[in-house]
């Protein structure tokens, strides 16, 4: 169904947003992300005491792609 749309202002759009006005079929954001942590870094709470001496996080991907985004269309 066609609409009429009046002023649109985009400040900014990230690396894998949408921005859509009209008709559309199929609207499909695709973006990939991989997160290294070290011990108790994902910790929250009131009162929390982390104790770590000797930690160290592995950043080494002998693979190099773990899930790809391809045929995701």
């Amino acid at each position: 169904m066609p609409a009429i749309v009046g002023v649109a202002q985009v400040i900014s759009i990230g690396s894998s947003s949408v921005f859509h006005i009209g008709d559309v079929y199929k609207i499909m954001p695709i973006s990939n992300a991989k997160t290294y942590s070290g011990a108790g870094s994902f910790n929250t709470g009131d009162g929390l005491h982390v104790y770590n001496r000797f930690s160290s996080t592995n950043t080494y991907d002998h693979d190099g792609i773990d899930q790809g985004n391809i045929l995701n269309a």
